[in-house]
């Protein structure tokens, strides 16, 4: 008897079908699920990464600024310690050239006192105010006076006699004058007594009223022998000249 050819078709349950169907469905939701988890990942990796780098760049960026500042910070010291140098150097300077043109302005009044004592126009010159300098004494109304007399050095005889100062300003908006006997010594009363044969430099203090401004001086001296030698100084020329001390402040004898 021949056998029979194996059948076509298998006859399965429907439960098995459904069953299957179910995995395959299982196995591609599972599959997009761990597509969706990888996409996530990465999203979340970049993102971290961007944040990361500009936190990386602004430290970067804060480092240079600050070495930027400090830098600066170090050029404003230096600057202002070189304006402090130059600052009192410049001081320094100032003050050198103003006792040099104190020098100056000594040295010209000692020339011109030594080439009107010595005679350089070789003629015989008589009795000369030469200078008038005021030094006000300080906490007080008081002034120190000095008047220098010269004469001409080819004279061969002395020069002897008194000096009388007055001084002329404003008092209540007035013009006044003091006369010596109101400014000088007491013991001094008829002037200041002199005698010298080449120079000599008087030296005197003065009071003045609280209330009086002065404006000028006058000088007058008088030689026991001629005729009265008068000069006029402003009282801001007086304070300004500088006073030619010589030792001795005078030279009666050769």
């Amino acid at each position: 008897m021949a056998s029979r050819p194996p059948p076509r078709y298998v006859v399965r349950p429907h439960a098995d079908a459904v069953s299957q169907r179910r995995r395959v469905l299982w196995l591609g939701l599972a599959w997009l699920g761990s597509v969706l988890l990888v996409a996530l990942i990465a999203a979340l990796a970049v993102g971290a990464w961007k944040g990361v780098v500009p936190r990386i760049s602004d430290r970067r960026e804060l480092r240079t600024v600050t070495a930027e500042n400090e830098n600066l910070k170090q050029q404003v010291a230096n600057l202002q310690r070189s304006q402090q140098v130059a600052d009192v150097a410049t001081t320094a300077l100032r003050e050198t050239i103003s006792r040099r043109d104190e020098e100056i302005s000594g040295l010209r009044a000692d020339l011109s006192f030594y080439s009107r004592l010595v005679g350089g126009d070789a003629q015989r010159e008589g009795l000369k105010v030469q200078e008038v300098s005021l030094q006000p004494l300080p906490h007080s109304s008081a002034w120190n006076l000095t008047v220098s007399l010269t004469q001409n050095i080819k004279r061969d005889d002395d020069t002897s006699g008194t000096t009388m100062i007055s001084v002329e300003g404003l008092r209540n908006d007035k013009v006044m004058q003091l006369d010596w006997s109101a400014l000088g010594d007491a013991a001094e009363k008829t002037g200041i007594p002199f005698k010298f044969r080449y120079f000599e430099q008087l030296h005197t203090t003065i009071a003045l009223p609280s209330d009086f401004r002065p404006t000028r001086l006058h000088v007058t001296v008088q030689p026991e022998n001629g005729d009265p030698v008068s000069r006029a100084v402003a009282w801001s020329d007086a304070l300004s000249s500088p006073v030619t001390t010589n030792q001795g402040d005078t030279d009666a004898q050769p």
